[in-house]
């Protein structure tokens, strides 16, 4: 990893990390995510369809350009949870590729990641989720990501590159977007159930 800055924690929990990713690094990885066929995110359960707007893709880890990514986020994976998370992990789900546009109407209301896969009942449940900005602050308004893992709220940071983690079960959202479009990536951790 290239971050001569280490990671920290904001007031609320949520663990902030920069300049993980060159500017090279971050070019590429949005082009070759925005060659991806988008579909509508959905969102599974009784009661849970109207709570997200957006677009997203998989990002599979299928190609060599994938599987460096994957090395990459599990490295980072592995140092957070040793200084922070300390849980009992198996390794990543399929990163995700998420875009919110203005056109859309984007928005994520409050929610937790921690679940297990419908379509996947085999896979662990997600413990630790991790967004990388992949967006420039300026090109968007609104969208802020937000987490409340206590009574604090976090707001996360908007510059390019920057990577957000935070426990899985902790509630989250993406206000509306009201200019432009925010795009980011989206991966998850996954390990054995809580007990």
């Amino acid at each position: 990893m290239r971050s001569d800055s280490p990671p920290f924690l904001l007031k609320g929990g949520t663990i902030v990390w920069h300049d993980l990713f060159s500017d090279v690094e971050l070019i590429t990885l949005e082009r070759y995510c925005d060659g991806l066929v988008l579909e509508s995110a959905q969102v599974l359960g009784d009661g849970y369809n109207s709570i997200r707007t957006s677009k997203v893709a998989w990002v599979e880890r299928d190609t060599e350009a994938t599987e460096t990514l994957y090395l990459k986020m599990e490295k980072i994976v592995l140092r957070l949870n040793a200084e922070y998370f300390r849980s009992d992990l198996s390794g990543l789900t399929t990163l995700q590729y998420a875009v919110y546009r203005q056109t859309e109407a984007g928005y994520f209301d409050w929610h937790i990641d921690y679940a297990r896969d419908s379509a996947n009942p085999a896979q662990e449940p997600r413990k630790i989720t991790l967004s990388l900005q992949l967006s420039d602050a300026e090109s968007y308004d609104g969208c802020e990501l937000e987490v409340r893992a206590a009574h604090l709220i976090d707001v996360a940071p908007r510059q390019r590159g920057t990577l957000v983690a935070f426990r899985a079960n902790a509630l989250h959202r993406v206000t509306p977007i009201t200019r432009g479009v925010r795009k980011s990536l989206v991966a998850w951790a996954a390990g054995p159930d809580y007990r």
